[in-house]
């Protein structure tokens, strides 16, 4: 919970700018036409609907996202579109006390202000329990709420055969219908987007107390007038469905033309209506409190009264108040909520929010880092529940990657491919809510490896059994048969071919080869992670003495001559091939996320470290741009599982500086999400770790944290930990066991440690091979660590 007096907010004197957008202008892919939406609007989310809300006084803009509405996308293989455009026309151009916050703490943001001697007030949220976006207007006199409702279905009529978007001509298929209507007290926008054959429909509700509303059949909007209070209710959905067959069928047949979401759509809102405001708020509160609240972060910050791009300037022109950095940490936990719930579609390449026709690289899934990296954070966070929304995509597009597998084997291995025989899974790059590629073009399917690792941290942090047995184990085991057979024999080694670094280009080209550092590894990663699962269940299969011998012979991590992790097997030094400056760090996912690299393997260490260094974090040689958002936070990562609290640190300094809006979404550019989610993992990395086996607390301290607290974090075995420190030493230590188990902790003189229960009963502890001390835990008992009396 946020222990501080004030709220954890963000927060401005002045709304979003308004400088224009042009809908008829579509600009190419990967370049915002609207500033305003990417650096200043506020965005909510309950993980279905994304709202951006701008605050203005004139007429407000609710900017709607709706994840599953999809058009072609830049390459014809889907894309997330802008759903609809909700306005509301005060016409206060003149007032004063203006000041407008999104409350991280509740997931409200609120706009208040004083025109013509009233006071007004408005909250927007989106709850996740009643999936509406919620809107209540208030003034503090009687009758002096008016204003026009009005919406508008963006990217209508693109008709035009030379109209280009998206680096591709527009077609017949892009060509989105719809309609605005205003009956009574509801306007509905209501159409079709051709290419998925995708229906969809969006619904506001006004509730008026006081006044009275008048429906504008001809111009589809809502007048309001002389209101004491109104509640907007918002629905949106499409004829989606998740489901196996999806990713099997032709674009057209994806979605079912004959079904509408119209009478869902209906439904909610009456439901919502029926609930009235005061609940739909309380049931929003208890649900999202109840993830927000889990976790405090003291990082010895001052408090500040500036509005965040005020706080932020100062910070990016050198001031070092450590409060932008603990609000930068809770920004990306708030972020992966409002875009990631447990019946929602993943968290994507922009989380839950897009105001494009084409948005950047379709707003899909990017299986070669940035879905990986969106849920870095959740479990060690304690935001388990987010990563939920991944596990029925993964399971409904496995038929599709079955096929990717065996094409994949029949093609690049035929000696290992029987016909009629599984022959596992694999995913490339660029999915999204409606396609699931092979791997190729510019990344091995080491992303197969990348994406079980994350099912392996869901069952390491919670030690879910039933997910371990129905899910994370068979889909490890799977991966693994694909490995196994997609591996050639190179003299004594067994390597990936064709191979490739993800996005690695030489001479221009992006770089093929065999056995890159990234495949090699993430098959090292899968087969020991499917040995550890089998374990787990006491599982023993000829199968799995394939993998143990195949492991032997997979000579993951090379060493360079220059000191350096080697990327490709035939590198010498480094950068003999690629781009030195190369945003990409593949060759070090065995540092982080993987385990391959630890400390145990010193040298290895060393030269991980020295691959950084050598890396940078920036673009070019003359230090003029630093990298993207996402390559920032996964340095940051990286330097943290070294222990170099001092690099990575600099690294989250840099990222807040360089690569942060006014709003604190992070730019790639243009907006990417993954590094507002990157970098809250890489906080937590740098005061909390366990990936070696045993809870490390303060393991890449920086000086400028030397003082301070968290509560909440969780480490792996599912022991939530709450920590004090002073002066970089711990003070106070209490773990809570959700799941029993022995516990590891390593601790700076072991003789010196003493855990009570919360019965203050002295508990006995005991030194493991490795020196750390070991507990036995129970399901909900608490331990308090501390420092024993001499």
């Amino acid at each position: 919970m946020n222990t501080n007096a004030s709220p954890i907010e963000i927060r401005e004197l002045a709304p979003a700018p308004n400088r224009g957008h042009d809908w008829d202008t579509v600009m190419a892919h990967g370049r915002p036409f609207d500033e305003d939406w990417e650096k200043w609007s506020y965005p909510i989310g309950n993980g279905h609907l994304g709202v951006n809300v701008f605050g203005r006084t004139d007429t407000e803009r609710l900017q709607v996202t709706e994840k599953s509405l999809a058009n072609a996308g830049p390459w014809n293989r889907g894309g997330l579109t802008s759903f609809a455009e909700l306005y509301l026309d005060f016409h206060h151009d003149e007032v004063s006390g203006y000041r407008r916050a999104l409350n991280m703490d509740d997931a409200i943001v609120s706009v208040d202000y004083v025109s013509g001697g009233v006071v007004y007030r408005r909250e927007y949220f989106v709850s996740y329990p009643d999936n509406v976006f919620v809107v209540r207007l208030t003034a503090d006199q009687r009758g002096a709420l008016s204003l026009v409702v009005r919406a508008e279905i963006p990217y209508l009529g693109l008709e035009d055969e030379n109209m280009t978007a998206g680096g591709r001509t527009l077609t017949e298929a892009d060509n989105r219908t719809g309609a605005v209507t205003a009956t009574g007290n509801t306007l509905t926008l209501a159409g079709t987007i051709p290419f998925f054959s995708t229906n969809y429909d969006g619904r506001v509700r006004v509730l008026n107390i006081g006044g009275r509303l008048v429906a504008d059949a001809d111009r589809g909007v809502i007048e309001v007038r002389e209101a004491d209070s109104v509640v907007l209710l918002f629905a949106a959905g499409t004829n989606y469905e998740l489901r196996e067959e999806l990713f099997l069928l032709s674009p057209a047949e994806k979605n079912d033309a004959a079904k509408f979401p119209a009478e869902a759509m209906a439904a909610r809102l009456a439901a919502a209506e029926a609930l009235g405001f005061e609940a739909l708020r309380e049931r929003h509160l208890a649900d999202y409190r109840n993830l927000f609240g889990r976790v405090s972060l003291d990082l010895g910050s001052a408090p500040s009264d500036d509005p965040t791009s005020v706080l932020l300037e100062k910070y990016q022109t050198g001031e070092g108040n450590t409060r932008m950095e603990e609000l930068m940490f809770h920004y990306g936990r708030y972020l992966l909520i409002a875009s990631s719930r447990e019946t929602s579609l993943p968290s994507n390449l922009q989380g839950a929010w897009s105001q494009y026709l084409i948005t950047p690289w379709s707003g899909g899934y990017w299986h070669n880092i940035n879905v990986q990296m969106n849920y870095w954070g959740a479990l060690s966070a304690n935001l388990a529940e987010t990563f939920e929304a991944y596990l029925p995509y993964f399971q409904a597009f496995l038929p599709q990657a079955r096929e990717n597998a065996r094409e994949y084997v029949r093609q690049n291995n035929p000696d290992g491919y029987v016909e009629g025989e599984d022959h596992g899974w694999v995913i490339g790059t660029g999915a999204n809510a409606y396609h699931v590629p092979p791997p190729g073009t510019h990344s091995g399917p080491g992303t197969g490896g990348f994406t079980s690792k994350l099912l392996m941290e869901y069952f390491h942090y919670t030690q879910d059994r039933d997910f371990l047995r129905d899910i994370a184990y068979p889909a490890m085991r799977s991966l693994s048969v694909f490995y196994s057979k997609a591996l050639r024999p190179h003299g004594d080694l067994l390597l990936i071919e064709p191979s490739a670094s993800p996005e690695q280009r030489n001479e221009g080209v992006h770089y093929h080869t065999v056995g890159a550092t990234f495949d090699q590894a993430f098959v090292w990663e899968n087969f020991n992670d499917t040995l550890i699962l089998a374990a787990e269940l006491g599982i023993e299969d000829p199968f799995l003495d394939t993998l143990r011998e195949q492991m032997a012979r997979l000579d993951p991590i090379l060493i360079g001559a220059s000191g350096q992790i080697k990327e490709y097997r035939e590198e010498a030094t480094y950068s003999d091939i690629g781009d030195p400056f190369h945003r990409h760090i593949s060759h070090l996912c065995a540092l982080y996320p993987g385990t391959l690299i630890n400390s145990q393997s010193p040298d290895w260490m060393e030269a991980a470290s020295r691959t950084l260094d050598l890396r940078g974090f920036h673009r070019n040689r003359d230090r003029t741009r630093v990298t993207t958002g996402w390559a920032m936070a996964h340095r940051m990562l990286a330097r943290a599982r070294l222990g170099e609290g001092e690099k990575a640190h600099e690294l989250y300094r840099e990222f807040i500086r360089h690569l942060t809006s006014p709003n604190l979404w992070s730019v790639h550019p243009p907006f990417q999400i993954d590094g507002n989610l990157g970098v809250m993992a890489g906080v937590v990395e740098m005061v909390l770790q366990s990936h070696e086996g045993y809870i490390h607390i303060l393991p890449a301290l920086p000086e400028a944290w030397t003082t301070g607290s968290f509560t909440g974090l969780v480490a792996r075995g599912n022991f939530v930990v709450d920590a004090a420190w002073t002066d970089g030493a711990v003070d106070d230590v209490t773990i809570t066991s959700r799941a029993g188990g022995i516990c590891r902790v390593a601790w700076p003189d072991n003789a010196s440690l003493r855990v009570r229960a919360a019965d203050g009963a002295v508990v006995d502890t005991t030194p493991d091979a490795r020196g750390h001390r070991t507990f036995a835990t129970v399901p909900g008992g608490s331990y308090r660590l501390s420092r024993a009396e001499p």
